[in-house]
């Protein structure tokens, strides 16, 4: 479903997802794209996999354009303005679904956004990060979430890999689950499928050891 959410900047283009076979959502999730000056949009294929592996374990699951962005109104001017977009795509999730469980996550830059964003919106309650780009950018804020979160390194992502997450967060609590897809680079291009069947299994588990029913 195409949508319009209203941001910080001005209309920003979304596509909504919902759960096949007309069933409640069990959470409710917005998932970021790479960065905007490289190409980056909503339907980036990494983005596109990670959103799918969401709906099938149950989730509604938010895509949208950054400011600035093919028809998304606004100007990247990169002072994470982004980040405030993405609390304006949370603020629509939240009004649709009242009192469903919210997740946000991202791809790249996008998880770099989902990241920021989660240090400053409590009611975010879990987060799917797709390489995030430790090696290219200063993520040093990611040591301090405290919520429940998967992140997903490829084994040859030049922007970033599992080893050297570690190394630089050797202190991450057990409720962050860091998985690394072999022979993987940065846009896992002939893993697009494993990608989403890892998020797919990933959310089914947190959906099933909360508690959370359809």
């Amino acid at each position: 479903m195409d949508v319009v959410v209203q941001g910080p900047a001005g209309r920003l283009v979304a596509k909504l997802w919902e759960p096949e076979g007309h069933i409640a959502p069990r959470a409710v999730a917005v998932f970021c794209h790479p960065h905007p000056l490289y190409g980056g949009t909503m339907d980036n294929k990494v983005v596109f996999r990670a959103a799918r592996g969401l709906q099938h374990a149950g989730v509604a699951v938010l895509r949208f354009d950054f400011r600035g962005v093919r028809r998304s109104e606004g100007v990247h001017d990169g002072r994470g303005g982004e980040v405030d977009d993405l609390g304006a795509a949370l603020d629509w999730m939240v009004a649709r679904y009242p009192g469903v469980e919210l997740w946000a996550g991202g791809f790249s830059f996008g998880s770099r956004t989902a990241v920021q964003r989660a240090l400053v919106d409590p009611r975010i309650q879990r987060l799917v990060l797709v390489a995030l780009p430790v090696l290219a950018f200063d993520c040093a804020y990611f040591a301090r979430i405290a919520i429940p979160a998967i992140v997903v390194m490829g084994e040859r992502d030049t922007y970033g890999t599992l080893p050297e997450l570690r190394r630089q967060f050797p202190d991450l609590p057990p409720s962050i689950e860091a998985i690394e897809i072999a022979n993987a680079g940065h846009f896992f291009d002939d893993q697009t499928h494993e990608l989403q069947e890892t998020v797919r299994a990933y959310a089914a588990r947190s959906l099933a050891s909360t508690g959370t029913t359809s």
